[in-house]
């Protein structure tokens, strides 16, 4: 080999090498801490295991309590007339049931998070694989932060 040939490669070699590394990567990781809003809302599916929270539900947080719950579907609203106290969790109690699962010894216990600000969109929760019906499957959607106002309580009946 030449000198003059493979001088020419190695400095551009070298100059490009500084440039390595700037552009934004594709495939970022979720931040892994959520900070919990003092108001938002969201849409939660719950969709596997057999117990009361089934269905499709508009939820409404302030202060980490649930102050409204709407069932979107037949199960979420048969779920509702259970009228079982907190049967529709919070964001930060799913993440809970998450970790204590993990803690527990779970044999499945998956959470995916928000590119933008971590908080849950997908939990699901599996204590053993080889019962049947004890999994905890949840999707969160539109979840939105920050409320105009708070909405009115549910009317005792």
């Amino acid at each position: 080999m030449r000198p003059r040939t493979v001088l020419p490669g190695i400095l551009l070699l070298a100059l490009s090498g500084g440039c390595a590394g700037t552009e934004p990567s594709v495939m970022e990781e979720a931040p892994t801490t959520w900070t919990v809003p003092a108001k938002y809302g969201f849409t939660l599916a719950s969709d596997c295991g057999e117990r009361a929270l089934i269905g499709r539900f508009q939820v409404t947080v302030v202060d980490d309590k649930v102050v409204k719950s709407v069932g979107l579907d037949d199960a979420a609203r048969r779920a509702l007339m259970l009228r079982i106290a907190d049967l529709v969790p919070t964001l930060k109690q799913l993440e809970e049931e998450a970790e204590t699962a993990r803690r527990e010894g779970a044999a499945v216990v998956e959470v995916e998070r928000d590119l933008s600000d971590a908080h849950p969109t997908k939990i699901v929760i599996d204590h053993s694989l080889s019962a049947v019906d004890d999994e905890s499957c949840y999707t969160i959607e539109d979840y939105t932060i920050g409320l105009t106002q708070a909405p009115s309580p549910t009317p005792a009946r």
